[in-house]
């Protein structure tokens, strides 16, 4: 059954990614992940994705709060269970609340990491800690081809990574800089999870695929310009924040069928 359901639901393939990213990071990258904050973060967005289905009356479904909490335990540091409870419990709640046409505007991970590491103390976003291993870039990028080749969102992660890509060499060949310098910022794992994991979500994508590409070279630029322009080196993950608001815009002008996860009808807060 498990061996099905990962051949046609993306939702296994990006799950088995992450907790493998996660393993990964724990031994062999050294990660300082405490035990409470990746309990705190994954009991909290399956509590809140219970409440949250009561409430609105559709089917509790687990797939949804544990990928988001996967990405907050890769991506968000605390030093206090409080705030990883609070990560949690806010990114599901904002699937169920900011709501546009039937269809959450954030990605739910990028909308908890975003607002708490711009709004709370003693929360940040941990972008560097992957290092720059080029073999590890490598590998990651082809395990997120296979799970946006799944989702049908592969246009998404390519172009934005093409566009940031041309950003960083076209600003070295500007200042002069070795091109060895935005090589080395591509490398980046956490750049790689990002395109692969969070824009490309396919409930948060604009439908059409034309579409999805412009929303992918906005955010590129966006996440250049925050990273450039206010020296934030989250500004990669902070941006997809700000041009979020602007799929329902997209969806309007390029009308498309809606993403769904698989072939048969789920509830649309997955």
């Amino acid at each position: 059954m498990f061996l099905r359901n990962f051949l046609i639901d993306a939702r296994y393939a990006q799950i088995a990614v992450l907790f493998t990213l996660i393993a990964l990071g724990i031994t062999v990258f050294n990660f300082d992940i405490p035990v409470w904050h990746a309990g705190g973060v994954l009991c909290a967005a399956l509590i809140m994705q219970a409440l949250c289905a009561r409430l609105v009356h559709v089917p509790f479904d687990w797939r949804s709060p544990v990928i988001t909490a996967a990405s907050l335990t890769l991506l968000l540091r605390t030093d206090h269970p409080g705030w990883s409870l609070l990560a949690g419990g806010l990114a599901i709640a904002s699937k169920f609340v900011l709501r546009v046409n039937g269809k959450h505007i954030f990605n739910p991970a990028n909308f908890a990491i975003a607002a708490l590491a711009l709004g709370a103390s003693g929360v940040w976003i941990s972008p560097g800690q992957w290092g720059a291993a080029g073999w590890f870039a490598i590998s990651l990028a082809a395990l997120g081809l296979i799970v946006t080749g799944k989702a049908k969102r592969w246009d998404v992660s390519l172009m934005y990574l093409g566009s940031f890509a041309a950003i960083l060499i076209g600003r070295a060949l500007w200042y002069g800089d070795p091109l060895a310098i935005p090589f080395h910022q591509l490398q980046s794992g956490s750049l790689l999870i990002f395109a692969f994991f969070m824009i490309s979500d396919p409930m948060t994508t604009p439908d059409a695929r034309p579409a999805r590409l412009i929303h992918a070279v906005l955010t590129a630029a966006v996440g250049a310009f925050i990273v450039f322009d206010f020296y934030r080196a989250d500004g990669v993950i902070l941006a997809l924040i700000l041009t979020a608001p602007l799929v329902p815009i997209l969806d309007r002008f390029f009308p498309a069928d809606r993403a769904r996860w698989r072939a048969s009808k789920e509830p649309q807060y997955a």
